[in-house]
Order: C-alpha cells, then sequence, then structure tokens
C-alpha cells in the first residue's frame, strides 16, 4: 500500500515558493509608491481584479492536484499522467477566454468599484497589459500543481525562484520607466521562463511527454473528477473574491487615502496568510494521498495536528506584525493620514487570523476528502452577509471607517472558520472521500 509522504516534505518547498510570490507584490507596490499614493492604489485595485479573475482558470488546477494525489495514492500513475496532460488543454481555454475579458471589461470594473479617474486610468492599463501574462501564469499554475501532487515540490519550487527572480528584476529595472505597465511585461517574462522549465521537470522526473494537441484539447472524461472538486472549490474562493472586491469597493468610496491604506496591511499580513496557505496546500497533498490510500483515520489526525500547529503559528506571525506596523507602515507611505487609518485595522486582523485559519486548512481538507460543496454553501452565506453586507454597514452606514471593514471581515473568517472546524469534526466528509476512493478503483480497472 503507498504511504503517504510526511508534510514537512511537501510544505517546506511550498512555504517558499508562495513567499517568493509575496516578495513581488510587496516590491511591486513599494515601486508603485514611489509615485504616490494613487498609484499604489492603482496597483493594489488593479491586483484585487486579477486575483478574483485569475480563479476562473485555476479551476481545473485546484481539481487536478486532488485527483492526481488520490490516483498516485491508489498506486495509478497513468491514470495521474493522463490527468495531468489533460489540465494544459483545458487550462489554455480558459486562459484565453480570460484574457480576452480582461482586455475589454477592466475599465468598466474599476468604474463599478468607484475608484477616482486617476486609479481608473493607472489601474485599467495595468490589468490590460495584465491579461496577457495571466495566460502564462495560469499555464505555470497547472504545471506547479501536478509537480506539488507528485511529490516533486522542490522542482516546483525552483521553478518558482527563476519566474519570481526574473519578475522582480525585470520590474525593478522596467518599472521606473515604463510605470505599472514594467510590472505586467516583467511578469509576462518571468511566467514564460518558469513554464518552459516546469515542463522540463514534467519530462525528465514525471516522464510526461506532451503533443501540441495537448495545449488545447478537452479531455472531458478525464477532467470530469477534477472538475467535480475544482468548480465547487473555485466557486467559494470566487464568491470570497467578489465580496473581498465589495468591501473594497466600500474603501474606494473613502478615498485614495483609504485604498492605500487597506492595501498596506493587506500587504503586511501577507507573510501571516502565506503561512497558513501553505500549511493548508501541503495538508490538501498528503491527505489526497492518505484518502487515495484508504487512510481515512490517519487523514483525522493529521489535519487535527496541522489545525493546531496553524493557530500557534499564524497567531504569533500576526501580533508581531501588529507590533511592528509603526515601523513597517512608514516604508511604504509617510502620509499621517494612512497611518491613522491602517494602524486599527492591523489590531483588528490580530483577531481575523484564527479564523482563517481555520478556513484555510479544513476547506483545503474537506476538498481532498471529496466534500467540496458544503464549504461553498455556507461560504456563500456568510460571505455576502457578513463579509460584504458587514462592510457596508460598518464601514459606511455606521462610519466606522476602514476598521469597521476590517471588522465585516474578521467576523466573516471566525463565523466560517467555526462552522467548517465542526464539519471536520462531524466526519460528514467520510461518505465522499469513500465514493472517491471507488470512483479511483473502477478508473484503475477500467486502464488495465
Amino acid at each position: 500500500m503507498p504511504v503517504a509522504p510526511r508534510l514537512g516534505r511537501v510544505l517546506w518547498p511550498l512555504l517558499a515558493e508562495l513567499l517568493l510570490g509575496f516578495a513581488i507584490g510587496l516590491a511591486g507596490l513599494w515601486l508603485a509608491a514611489r509615485g504616490g499614493d494613487e498609484a499604489a492604489a492603482s496597483f493594489a485595485l488593479s491586483l484585487q481584479i486579477v486575483a478574483a479573475a485569475t480563479l476562473l482558470f485555476r479551476v481545473v488546477s485546484m481539481g487536478v492536484s486532488v485527483v492526481i494525489t488520490q490516483a498516485l495514492g491508489a498506486g495509478n500513475t497513468a491514470l495521474a499522467q493522463q490527468i495531468a496532460k489533460a489540465s494544459l488543454g483545458a487550462t489554455t481555454r480558459f486562459g484565453v477566454g480570460l484574457c480576452a475579458a480582461l482586455l475589454f471589461a477592466s475599465p468598466w470594473v474599476l468604474r463599478m468599484l468607484g475608484a477616482s479617474a486617476e486609479v481608473q486610468h493607472g489601474g485599467s492599463l495595468l490589468v490590460q497589459c495584465l491579461a496577457v501574462a495571466l495566460v502564462f501564469d495560469g499555464l505555470c499554475a497547472a504545471a506547479a500543481s501536478v509537480l506539488r501532487a507528485n511529490l516533486a515540490g522542490r522542482q516546483a519550487m525552483w521553478g518558482s525562484l527563476v519566474m519570481h527572480g526574473i519578475h522582480l528584476a525585470l520590474a525593478v529595472l522596467f518599472m521606473p520607466f515604463m510605470g505599472l505597465a514594467g510590472f505586467a511585461v516583467a511578469m509576462l517574462v518571468g511566467r514564460a521562463v518558469a513554464l518552459a522549465l516546469m515542463l522540463w521537470h514534467w519530462r525528465v522526473r514525471l516522464h510526461i511527454g506532451l503533443e501540441r494537441s495537448d495545449w488545447w484539447v478537452w479531455h472531458a472524461n478525464l477532467l470530469r473528477g477534477a472538475l467535480r472538486i475544482g468548480l465547487p472549490g473555485a466557486a467559494e474562493t470566487i464568491a470570497y473574491r467578489l465580496a473581498a472586491l465589495a468591501a473594497v469597493a466600500v474603501v474606494a468610496q473613502m478615498g485614495t487615502v483609504a485604498i492605500a491604506a487597506h492595501s498596506y496591511v493587506q500587504q503586511l499580513l501577507t507573510c501571516v496568510v502565506l503561512s497558513t496557505v501553505a500549511l493548508g496546500f501541503a495538508c490538501e497533498i498528503v491527505v489526497g494521498h492518505l484518502i487515495g490510500a484508504g487512510q481515512l483515520r490517519q487523514a483525522q489526525r493529521l489535519v487535527t495536528r496541522v489545525l493546531w500547529l496553524g493557530l500557534v503559528v499564524s497567531g504569533a506571525l500576526a501580533l508581531a506584525s501588529a507590533f511592528a506596523a509603526p515601523y513597517t507602515l512608514k516604508q511604504f507611505s509617510s502620509d499621517p493620514l494612512v497611518l491613522q487609518l491602517a494602524l486599527p485595522a492591523m489590531w483588528v486582523a490580530v483577531c481575523l487570523e484564527p479564523g482563517r485559519t481555520c478556513n484555510v486548512v479544513v476547506i483545503n481538507a474537506l476538498r481532498a476528502a471529496g466534500d467540496a460543496k458544503f464549504p461553498v454553501a455556507v461560504g456563500a452565506v456568510s460571505m455576502l452577509v457578513v463579509m460584504a453586507g458587514g462592510a457596508w454597514l460598518l464601514g459606511g452606514v455606521l462610519g466606522l471607517g476602514l476598521m469597521g471593514v476590517w471588522m465585516a471581515l474578521a467576523a466573516d473568517e471566525l463565523l466560517r472558520g467555526a462552522v467548517m472546524v465542526w464539519r471536520w469534526r462531524s466526519l460528514a466528509w467520510v461518505p465522499s472521500a469513500r465514493r472517491m476512493r471507488a470512483t479511483a478503483a473502477v478508473a484503475a480497472k477500467e486502464m488495465r
């Protein structure tokens, strides 16, 4: 019977990869802030839009990772290889459609969010420039997901190192004279080089050879299981992004200074988020292998251990970030109004992080076990009512400003986190896990 990988083998390369991505976002925001708070606000709003849009073509990679880990856990390497190749064609189709949508819709989205004319101009240009780069970004995400699912996390990490290193170097070179568009050009070049490197690892380490048709053909039979996991998972994340955009729209009504302060707080908290996300994704990969091998009790114990570890780590990092905020915020802006708005929000975020940890770790584990619909059903209601509605009520109607918006974000995370922990402890995910393992066994027999 296959032995599940150790958590650390998956966690550390993934954490390093996420930290590199964080460094790029932080450096980009810092470079944009050199042009003033308007440029920083344009950069922050644009990345919010892009982050929400990219989820549309991450549907495949989210589901593919789970299905591949379960196939490998059951010892079916051939099926895992076929699913990996099918993910490329699906990602290309999603990416091209997304690129076209962003090219035409970015000005309208920024106007809908209530951005000022200056922010609309800079943000629209950045989103349109990023549109082409996002096709390569999606392919890189799919390639890296396959590598991590096959326990080749170091190869995915080195691909990300090359990608982010090129992105950072070229952004520093291009942005001083190209402005925000330089960030997008640097991203495109970095993603293209990284994709070539990751696919080389596919061929050498995973023995996956590609044909021209693999880049475009839609393999419905191979992707059915991945979409069954990926669609609800992406729907839950898309609901979160849309609710977050609604909260940002409330912040945008408060002015450019509030948008800048909001973006600076998010960046300072990213190191906390990354530790949680790394634990969640690593847990998902290991749980997928355990489910595929039929080791459900071990999966339950693993999630409990990871959850406690995540609560300790995220809590300590959130407190450290809040205490350091008076000093770190000054690296982005010297405007006293920005500091006045951002500092209270940083302390509200300390209360938010335990809920976020429960959500990230447990939702990823539920997805790995095949229980992907429950988080969507619960999350959509909470995000719409508590996050978006609470941001409007507390931040706008009651006049609590940016702190009120962050109070709504914290309430949503804590409520959903409590519900997700209850779901996992109730063992309601076990029937889904058994059905997925039975489906994988049938697929393995059909391939023999």
